[in-house]
């Protein structure tokens, strides 16, 4: 959507010509990395990925994107085409599920630390509560309630740049975060909560000893 007297039009690009005479194609082998399924190089990453970003999109295509971590290899592999994700407690909303029961369409990025590459999966999705699945991906003796399984329509490796660029797992590049407000206090000026500041602190702490987080 065009955002409305913020910039001459002249400016903006407006089609795909006009941007390729600013940014030339790219090499043979980014323009023929992505495939149909996984091979062993992604089937690998995947088993070594703690955290993984989701994004959906509703019917009316509102995006969202929702993080997901657990010990490396949380996310099963159950063929070449097809992923198993758990769904651990978090916030209640469903933004992803009740996206996915709308549109089915689903996209992936998986992160190991310590490389600046991403795996990127697309395709569609669907919610399961198949009981042997779920008792596959128990942790810490509890079962997911739910799994969201991907069948993948492509995947691909990106490029290191960006988190390169970021210092993402540089310490000496991080920036200075003191005076950021913490989730607590983010909440008690957003939102209409049922907990003070000092009883959200309070519950949040436990999530570092483990607790809640399954």
């Amino acid at each position: 959507m065009p955002i409305l007297g913020m910039f001459d039009s002249s400016f903006v690009i407006h089609d795909a010509a006009e941007l390729r005479e600013l940014v030339p194609g790219p090499r043979p082998a980014q323009e023929t990395k992505v495939l149909s399924s996984l091979d062993h190089h992604g089937r690998a990453w995947i088993g070594r990925s703690p955290f993984i970003v989701i994004a959906s999109r509703d019917s009316a295509g509102r995006m969202d994107l929702s993080p997901k971590g657990d010990p490396a290899g949380f996310v099963r592999v159950l063929d070449d085409s097809t992923l198993a994700i758990p769904d651990r407690p978090g916030n209640r909303r469903m933004d992803t599920f009740l996206n996915i029961l709308e549109t089915g369409s689903v996209a992936v990025m998986f992160m190991v630390p310590g490389r600046g590459e991403v795996l990127r999966a697309a395709g569609t999705g669907q919610i399961v509560r198949d009981p042997d699945l779920l008792a596959s991906m128990a942790e810490r003796g509890r079962e997911p309630a739910l799994a969201l399984v991907v069948s993948i329509d492509e995947v691909m490796f990106h490029c290191g740049k960006s988190v390169i660029r970021s210092g993402l797992w540089s310490p000496d590049a991080w920036p200075d975060i003191d005076g950021l407000a913490s989730y607590a206090e983010c909440l008690a000026d957003q939102t209409t909560s049922d907990e003070t500041v000092d009883q959200m602190e309070s519950r949040f702490a436990t999530w570092h000893d483990g607790n809640e987080l399954y």
